[in-house]
């Protein structure tokens, strides 16, 4: 259910970089909106990478009858993709707010920004599809896989040198 989610993210730090979606703009304290973490590039690619995997996920439930997958429709997948983003952008402004530094983390927010967001963003205009998909056992799955899957990324791409930090 979650791969549109769970795709942006690292696909927008692999192949982000240009712009920063906060044009390097300070905020009313000073610190900077977003930081150059978050970049244009990344943010389109990011959430066209999540579109291609779960149009992907759509085709497999078509073809080859993964029954045991939720059936994501086109708008899911693009609320999905996009709402994870915005989750993460979310997690860096309020990051900033905080006086926190781009890639210091934030136990928690730094695992579920994304989750959180693909939601939201979901509940507000899929809400029926969501309440009729997201179970307690896919729940409990997303909370457990989340985090584990986040930190396997994040080293991949701390040795790919995409990242600065592990985490």
């Amino acid at each position: 259910m979650m791969m549109p989610a769970y795709v942006p993210n690292p696909t927008a730090a692999a192949f982000g970089g240009g712009t920063p979606v906060d044009l390097g703009k300070n905020w009313r304290d000073g610190r900077r909106v977003l930081g150059d973490g978050k970049t244009f590039r990344g943010f389109f690619i990011g959430i066209a990478a999540g579109i291609v995997v779960g149009l992907l996920q759509i085709r497999l439930q078509d073809v080859a009858g993964f029954a045991f997958l939720p059936e994501h429709t086109v708008v899911s997948v693009v609320l999905f993709s996009v709402g994870a983003l915005l989750g993460d952008m979310a997690k860096s402004f309020f990051k900033r707010r905080l006086g926190m530094d781009r890639g210091e983390e934030w136990l928690i927010f730094d695992q579920y920004d994304l989750v959180i967001g693909a939601f939201v963003l979901t509940a507000v205009f899929q809400f029926g599809w969501l309440v009729e998909n997201l179970t307690l056992m896919i729940f409990i799955w997303i909370i457990i896989l989340t985090p584990l899957l986040h930190r396997a990324a994040n080293i991949i791409g701390y040795f790919a040198g995409v990242k600065d930090v592990p985490w």
